[in-house]
């Protein structure tokens, strides 16, 4: 369905009446889309695993549309010789013309960190990446990825680190920001073993399936679009409280503490940089990158 939204986050309804305190139940708030039964609901609601073998990966997506809020996530990755897989988290919409935020773990071999891949695609277009490193095992335990999403900025967070933000340039440089399509988010863990470690040079090694990733902690505190109505109402899916009512995301940005807190991921851990890959772009730099 299209919509139409023209400073679409003044219609958000707060409906603090109606937050309730609940517990993180998976079955209510993702939908497995793909896999055979390789992808499971176990404990209650508590835990969500997703499996690769050679045959097939699997994937859910979340049962509720949003525009804008912060998404958080708790995810355990493939353990072991993960070479040619990808675990991607996303925001995205449908179409030619969609939009999507992007968290994408690339497998590596045993002993060799991951690499954490983002990109925002705004009307059909992306290329804007940045990869880096973590600063811990992501296979040992879980750790939470958000994304924040506001009209005014995208920010990227590894518990609870700034990672990267993406402003919204459109009225000032003219680029084009994610704001107006409602999007829901996915997962899938699949092979992609032609590219996703050393370009394509190191292949799966089937002889380790079934590859795991694990999820638990889903919270969504954002906008839900119903398909019905062009308005949506605050809501949290998981542990909550009155203030969730208040959308501190709607306008949040990064405070001075946050800002040397990304610094200092960015000095030590990015690994690439679309900004300073000048051969990529011989005509010039995206205009983003000037600022």
């Amino acid at each position: 369905m299209a919509y139409s939204f023209t400073r679409a986050f003044l219609v958000c309804v707060i409906v603090g009446a109606l937050v309730v305190v609940s517990y993180a139940n998976l079955y209510n708030d993702v939908d497995i889309t793909w896999g055979d039964g390789r992808a499971k609901i176990l404990n209650n609601g508590e835990l969500l695993t997703l499996s690769l073998d050679k045959a097939s990966g699997s994937g859910f997506q979340s049962k509720n549309e949003y525009l804008f809020g912060k998404i958080d996530m708790q995810i355990k990755l493939v353990a072991g010789n993960s070479a040619g897989t990808v675990t991607a988290y996303y925001l995205s919409s449908q179409g030619p013309t969609h939009d999507e935020i992007d968290f994408e773990f690339l497998g590596n071999l045993s002993g060799d960190p991951y690499i954490l891949h983002t990109n925002v695609f705004s009307q059909g277009k992306g290329n804007k990446e940045q990869q880096f490193y973590l600063w811990f095992d992501p296979t040992a335990d879980f750790h939470t990825y958000s994304i924040l999403w506001n009209p005014q900025r995208i920010i990227f967070s590894v518990d609870g680190t700034p990672i990267r933000e993406f402003k919204n340039l459109e009225s000032s440089l003219g680029v084009s920001f994610p704001k107006n399509q409602p999007m829901r988010i996915y997962s899938s863990l699949w092979n992609a073993d032609d590219w996703a470690t050393r370009g394509g040079l190191v292949k799966t090694d089937w002889s380790r399936a079934p590859f795991t990733a694990s999820y638990r902690n889903y919270n969504a505190d954002a906008c839900v679009v119903s398909s019905w109505s062009n308005s949506c109402s605050t809501s949290t899916s998981t542990t909550s409280s009155p203030t969730s009512a208040n959308k501190a995301w709607l306008s949040q940005e990064l405070d001075s503490t946050s800002q040397e807190r990304m610094r200092w991921v960015q000095k030590n851990y990015m690994i690439y940089n679309y900004c300073a890959d000048a051969k990529r772009f011989p005509q010039g730099l995206p205009s983003e990158c000037t600022i």
